[in-house]
């Protein structure tokens, strides 16, 4: 019945399901775990530190010809793979509970726009979204389908690459000469683009996290799925939720910076302590 879950957590799984199934107003904020069974990796291990490398940082991409050079080849290399990932079965589950009343909203840390492929509503996406392309000098938005074909066409060397994917459409691309890469520029202003979504050192719009907060004080309850939290942006939801007392879960099976401050912690597979929910229903 729980699908791969031990026999002995069905207590476990009853608590999960009396938070989430008694809430009406219940706010889920999620992370990159919630999509690794869509086959998009994560950043973190269970102790919540870097798998690999830290991802690029954002004054490095503004500021350097080559970061720029290099993100692109290995985001043309990921991309199809990323463009591609279907929803798992926790984010069809968060979509029913949802649909039956549970689930109020949700702030996801993640960029995949899996969650309203999975026909949530409601979402708040706190990143940004990777299938959108931004100019940093006219502010002109188009989609990131739309540019993959130039890239391919001005780089031809990019045909024949092969790499393992990396978090967030990133790809670990090796041994290429990333100077000989041509990069895409705005049609519209011949402008610097970037994908539209907050890298690491950015600071997330203010009206985004306001509408975050307000969302969060308009909740009956906080629930974390598939996140550290070990990102200030997102760990700060779980601060206030402790702050003004609204009680705060967290399904995760590793660590997270926010441990002392939760009511409960499952430390379960996102996709099955979900769909066990669902059953529930």
């Amino acid at each position: 019945m729980f699908d791969g879950l031990s026999d002995a957590l069905p207590d476990v799984l009853a608590k999960l399901a009396d938070f989430v199934l008694r809430r009406e107003r219940l706010l889920v904020l999620t992370g990159a775990g919630i999509s690794t069974a869509s086959g998009i990796p994560d950043y973190r291990d269970d102790n919540g530190e870097w798998k690999q490398a830290s991802p690029i940082q954002y004054q490095e991409f503004v500021r350097t010809t080559l970061a720029q050079q290099r993100y692109w080849a290995r985001s043309a290399i990921g991309w199809p793979r990323f463009s591609t990932a279907r929803p798992s079965r926790a984010h069809h589950a968060l979509s029913a509970l949802q649909g039956a009343g549970h689930v109020r909203g949700i702030i996801t840390q993640n960029v995949d726009g899996l969650h309203q492929r999975a026909d949530s509503q409601r979402v708040i996406d706190l990143h940004g979204r990777l299938d959108q392309v931004m100019c940093l000098d006219c502010g002109r938005i188009t989609s990131r389908e739309s540019l993959q074909p130039w890239l391919i066409e001005h780089n031809p060397q990019l045909q024949q690459a092969r790499a393992s994917a990396a978090p967030d459409g990133d790809a670990r691309l090796e041994n290429l000469d990333f100077a000989s890469i041509r990069i895409p520029v705005c049609e519209q202003c011949s402008g610097q683009l970037k994908p539209n979504v907050v890298f690491f050192g950015e600071n997330v719009p203010a009206e985004r996290v306001a509408q975050c907060f307000d969302a969060l004080d308009n909740a009956d309850a906080l629930l974390v799925v598939g996140s550290s939290l070990m990102v200030y942006s997102g760990y700060r939801f779980a601060k206030r939720a402790h702050e003004l007392g609204i009680p705060l879960a967290a399904i995760n099976r590793g660590v997270t910076r926010a441990d002392a401050l939760l009511d409960f912690k499952f430390a379960l597979d996102c996709d099955s302590a979900l769909s066990a929910v669902v059953e529930r229903l």
